[in-house]
């Protein structure tokens, strides 16, 4: 079997249309990053299809980052699915948005980004009441957080049976520092839960950007491997945020190393099969 993927973790932005505040702290990546720019990247080993995954800063902009990764993907087919920005913690606006999103063909799923928010916010009544709606909808929801909250986070999705969930970057587990007991612990209490997936993606990011090696990673990956099975990870690059610490075919070459134990078939569905399942891809 060639080898085939699906790129389930890419974002696209451009600061003279929509606000990004959060990439004033990284200016390294700031400029515009839109498909003809990860085409070039990506023109050795070009992905099948690509998830969009939001970006913008302001919750008041999740339709206008719509409607344009929608423009976008007129002259790039192959961007297949969209997880948009919603506010899930909103009440009643949380029910609007999610109601608008689901007319929008190409939205898959909804992210709101707890990383930076209070300790504990995921196990708010407010944050599973949103979880819980989106799933209620047909809309999967994206989990990013450090590693310290997983905890938080099975406590969510013990208490939203009927949402699917998939964790972006391994719970961001502290590879600079080797930590990796606790996060041993806590992603096998999230992934003895069927309804949630996981990315390998963003770990180079969570490692020394400038030293990092794959056996650095590779704890990780096995671990990830052991808890969730080969049926429910599906492989992300976060391009352009990799490029703090990777390029794009680096990572890429690096996450097929990583795997290397699995057969062929196993291969094609982290790479390739879960991500048609998962985001519903045509």
């Amino acid at each position: 079997m060639s080898f085939r993927y699906i790129d389930s973790h890419v974002h696209f932005w451009d600061r003279g249309l929509l606000p990004y505040p959060w990439l004033n702290e990284l200016p390294a990546i700031a400029e515009p990053h839109l498909p003809a720019h990860y085409q070039i990247e990506t023109r050795a080993v070009p992905p099948e299809k690509i998830v969009f995954l939001q970006c913008v800063g302001e919750i008041a902009s999740w339709r206008a980052e719509v409607q344009w990764v929608e423009r976008l993907a007129l002259d790039d087919p192959r961007i297949a699915g969209i997880v948009a920005t919603a506010p899930l913690d909103a009440g009643a606006d949380t029910l609007r948005i999610l109601d608008d999103l689901t007319q929008y063909p190409l939205v898959r799923g909804v992210r709101h980004n707890t990383q930076d928010e209070p300790r504990g916010f995921a196990r708010s009544a407010a944050y599973v009441a949103g979880c819980q709606a989106a799933g209620e909808r047909g809309l999967s929801v994206d989990l990013c957080c450090y590693h310290p909250e997983l905890r938080d986070l099975t406590a969510l999705v013990e208490q939203c049976p009927g949402t699917r969930f998939v964790l972006n970057h391994l719970g961001k587990p502290g590879i600079r520092r080797k930590l990796i007991d606790a996060w041993r612990l806590d992603i096998a209490a999230l992934a003895g839960h069927p309804h949630v997936w996981a990315k390998l993606s963003g770990l180079v990011t969570e490692a020394d950007w400038a030293q990092w090696t794959a056996p650095d990673l590779q704890p990780y990956v096995d671990h990830l491997l052991e808890c969730f099975g080969v049926d429910r990870i599906l492989f992300g690059s976060d391009w352009p945020v990799v490029k703090l610490a990777s390029n794009h075919p680096r990572w890429l070459h690096t996450a097929q190393d990583l795997t290397t134990g699995l057969t062929a078939d196993d291969r094609d569905a982290v790479f390739y099969r879960n991500a048609l399942r998962f985001y519903r891809l045509s």
